[in-house]
């Protein structure tokens, strides 16, 4: 049996698709996560981008022990070198490196001839291997170019050293059928291609990169590149709990194939990705998505009581979703939070459960029963609230709202930065716009525009917990924000701060980079 490895790029490709930055802390939480997950590879991001994407992918591999660390690079040799620099501390380096094969690509984006591609494309990977064996080259827009050309570039690459070639569908563009084909293709085109593993990374343009991947490794490809939830470019990539419980749930077709993911660890990392990201899964998203498990249709519940497997062909259990089978209360001890919380996959240290159990008390006087939505949205609050606490920033000491249909709602909003105490009171179009013109006046921030202000019930029934997010923009950068309490108004003040504060660190930087400005 062949081992499929898990390439996830949710930390490059994902992060930066449009609204989901992350922050070094949020990237180091998912790095954990996917380690967790036991993925083969994590793509920590493009080094060269930006000083940000060097420190994070610098940090990451530093950080990370179980899995491979690649940094993204185009194929010239300062991008090369910038890459090495960050990934040289991992436990095991990649350097992935890409150039546009497509007769497309290359004459509109790259202006250069099919041979000046195939000369880079050998003298690049020859650099690369002056640092590392661990290189991956890749044909972007492999599925647009043409076979015979593939197959040179292919050839190339492995004789300059490559030891993984990836062949993307970077335009979401191809079939199953033919993305099998090509891969079969080229397999049999190239003379060393038993030498090096192929790899499939497929975009989701036309609904179809879970698919595709699924249908290179039967065309012999041994990684699929993937990002949690599907995270990506445009419409996003393969999502890895998608391509993985496929792969799990049907051995009679995958007969020969396996990965080593622990795939109990897949809910809690994507409720990680989203939570971090501000958004929540769609209802039917496959894997993860609320109504995955759930069956309201008379006929299908019959078959349900009668024997799961007539309407469920995977677990909940498998993928990490818990069912209640003991109700936690305000007469529950810390003893039985932690062996729940243990069987949804999450293990904290003393002072998370300590801080967790104290968040959990003051919501059992609020609700009469605590359910699982309500303990994962307590354990990623306070991770994301532990992370927020190091950002340098303004506290909310307290606020009141006065509001109703028949008069303008105000509000008093009092905060605190380094011992001073601030203290606005404004009018708005509501209580929570009040709230946060106060907050604006207190803090004066930067130009940028307000995104998303997005509330979410956490759980059934009117005495739910809100989960609020907040997205501001600046400089083509996000800063997200989230809150969450029984008290709606509560949650947004603290969402709100949250992505102020981050918004005011990022502007102070700025100043000190770049005075001009």
């Amino acid at each position: 049996m062949s081992q499929i490895k898990i390439f996830d790029t949710t930390l490059r490709d994902g992060e930066q698709s449009p609204g989901c930055s992350m922050n070094l802390k949020e990237k180091i939480e998912v790095a954990r996560c996917l380690e967790r997950l036991k993925v083969d590879v994590i793509e920590a991001g493009f080094a060269i981008a930006s000083p940000g994407d060097f420190e994070s992918v610098q940090t990451i591999a530093r950080t990370v022990k179980e899995c491979s660390v690649a940094s993204l690079a185009r194929a010239t040799v300062k991008d090369i070198d910038c890459a090495w620099d960050a990934v040289k501390d991992a436990a095991d380096p990649r350097i992935h490196l890409f150039i546009a094969t497509s007769p497309l690509h290359m004459e509109y984006k790259l202006k250069m001839t099919p041979d000046q591609v195939l000369a880079r494309t050998s003298e690049m990977v020859a650099h690369a291997k002056k640092y590392v064996s661990n290189i991956e080259f890749s044909c972007e827009d492999a599925t647009r170019s043409d076979t015979d050309f593939l197959i040179r570039v292919v050839d190339a690459a492995i004789k300059a050293g490559a030891t993984v070639i990836n062949l993307p569908d970077t335009t979401g563009y191809t079939t199953p059928d033919e993305m099998r084909r090509m891969i079969e293709a080229v397999i049999a085109g190239v003379p060393n291609s038993d030498k090096v593993e192929f790899s499939v990374h497929c975009h989701n343009d036309l609904g179809m990169a879970v698919a595709n991947s699924l249908a290179g490794v039967l065309g012999g490809a041994r990684q699929i590149e993937c990002t949690i939830n599907g995270l990506g470019e445009r419409a996003g990539n393969t999502a890895l709990e998608e391509v993985v419980m496929a792969m799990h749930t049907r051995p009679d077709i995958f007969t020969e194939h396996d990965c080593r993911i622990d795939t109990t660890q897949i809910f809690r990392a994507s409720k990680t990705v989203y939570n971090i990201i501000g958004q929540n899964a769609p209802l039917n998203k496959p894997i993860v998505g609320v109504n995955a498990f759930r069956h309201e249709s008379g006929i299908h519940q019959h078959g349900v009581l009668a024997n799961k497997k007539t309407y469920e062909i995977l677990t909940p259990e498998s993928v990490g979703v818990v069912i209640d089978n003991i109700v936690l209360g305000k007469h529950s001890g810390k003893h039985a939070l932690a062996s729940r919380l243990k069987e949804m996959g999450y293990e904290l240290d003393d002072a998370e459960l300590q801080r967790c159990f104290e968040e959990f008390k003051v919501l059992c006087d609020k609700k009469k029963s605590v359910t699982n939505e309500d303990l994962v949205a307590i354990v990623t609050h306070q991770a994301a609230a532990n992370d927020e606490e190091d950002v340098d920033g303004y506290k909310l000491e307290w606020f009141a709202v006065h509001t109703s249909n028949m008069t303008t709602s105000t509000s008093v909003v009092r905060l605190s930065l380094d011992g001073q105490i601030f203290e606005e009171a404004c009018s708005g179009d509501g209580p929570v716009d009040a709230a946060f013109e106060a907050i604006n006046r207190i803090m004066r921030p930067v130009e940028h525009t307000f995104d998303v202000y997005n509330i979410a019930g956490i759980s059934p029934g009117k005495d739910t917990m809100g989960g609020v997010t907040v997205k501001l923009t600046c400089d083509d950068r996000t800063f997200t924000g989230r809150g969450l309490h029984t008290n709606i108004v509560e949650a947004s003040v603290r969402a709100y701060l949250r992505a102020m504060n981050k918004l005011r660190a990022y502007a102070a930087k700025r100043q000190r980079t770049n005075p001009s400005r």
